[in-house]
């Protein structure tokens, strides 16, 4: 395997260091397969807790993004927009120039421990998968998680991908101190919707085993049933399926959001859709023609529709937003009117 150092030399690691908005730029590439034609910005974060703007209409007011950018490459992704602020390309270059804070763990440590931090819940994976490929290289979690341990400080994570079996010892651990909530992200289980969508991400099929396995080793995982896709992904029998599956994954409960558009995700997505569907691109521009959000009365139906099957198939629905957390070996269970730990995309 072969690591090439990128940079253009001092003046250009400068530049990128004020654009990245860290102490040092370090741009590779990865010589195999898995990484080919992905460049990886290794930054040293100057903060790695941040604030939601907008907190007050949040379920969540603090995140931790080890990564920018995501090789889950979903057409649909809302974060594609923040990638134009560190004036890189929000579609293809979305997909495969990722930034890496190489020090997040050593970061959140001092940030946790300072008389300011006051051990609020932190949400992960509502920004890009921390859980993506890269995360296979670098390793960013387990020394997160095992900081947030360390703190007793409460957290949730949400996530398409498989890697987080890997630390499973760690949430464990984690939860025996505090409060932790995991979800995992399933909108549909077609693969031909599955490959054109989300060509990056693990399939459907194996994102639902990871909720089987952490079940079965007493940890409690709810799916985020997103995006249900308009006119692609919500025929009935599509929704059946979905929740069929869920359900038998063992998944706590499974809560609906349907696919919104916002600036940035909303371009890529469309240019996606007059290639692959164009027949569909007038019914989106009138579906969505409020703006990012598809019409309440299109929410509220496929939410009852998920919520009806979800019954069926012996499940709970979750309000939007809402993971279980995940509860230690030794502890009683929690009385069903008992706290939810809160989570989203």
């Amino acid at each position: 395997m072969r690591w090439e150092n990128l940079s253009d030399g001092p003046r250009q690691a400068t530049a990128d260091a004020a654009l990245f908005g860290a102490d040092a730029v370090r741009t590779r590439t990865f010589d195999t397969p898995e990484f080919r034609g992905i460049t990886f910005h290794e930054i040293r974060a100057r903060s790695i807790v941040n604030r939601v703007p907008g907190a007050s209409r949040m379920p969540f007011e603090w995140t931790v993004n080890p990564y920018r950018g995501c090789t889950h490459a979903c057409v649909y992704c809302f974060a594609r927009k923040t990638h134009s602020y560190l004036d890189l390309d929000t579609g293809l270059g979305f997909d495969s120039q990722i930034v890496v804070k190489v020090n997040a763990a050593e970061v959140l440590r001092r940030q946790l421990a300072s008389p300011r931090w006051h051990g609020d819940h932190i949400a992960m994976g509502t920004n890009v998968d921390c859980y993506q490929r890269a995360e296979g290289r670098y390793r960013l979690m387990p020394g997160i998680i095992g900081a947030l341990r360390d703190r007793g400080n409460p957290f949730s994570i949400l996530t398409k991908g498989t890697l987080i079996l890997r630390d499973l010892d760690l949430l464990r651990q984690a939860a025996a101190v505090t409060d932790v909530g995991i979800s995992v992200s399933v909108g549909f289980t077609d693969h031909e919707l599955w490959r054109t969508v989300e060509p990056g991400t693990p399939a459907p099929e194996r994102r639902l085993d990871v909720v089987r396995t952490l079940t079965e080793h007493g940890i409690g995982c709810g799916v985020l049933m997103a995006p249900v896709i308009p006119f692609l992904g919500d025929r009935p029998d599509q929704l059946r399926a979905t929740v069929r599956a869920i359900a038998a994954s063992g998944a706590t409960s499974v809560t609906p959001l349907v696919l919104h558009l916002r600036p940035g995700a909303r371009e890529w997505f469309m240019s996606w859709l007059g290639h692959h569907h164009p027949h569909l691109v007038r019914r989106y521009e009138r579906l969505y023609a409020e703006g990012a959000y598809a019409p309440k009365w299109y929410q509220r139906r496929v939410t009852r529709q998920v919520h009806e099957l979800a019954e069926e198939f012996g499940m709970g629905p979750t309000r939007a937003g809402a993971a279980r957390r995940i509860r230690a070996p030794e502890e009683p269970a929690p009385s069903p009117a008992g706290p939810t730990q809160l989570t989203l995309l």
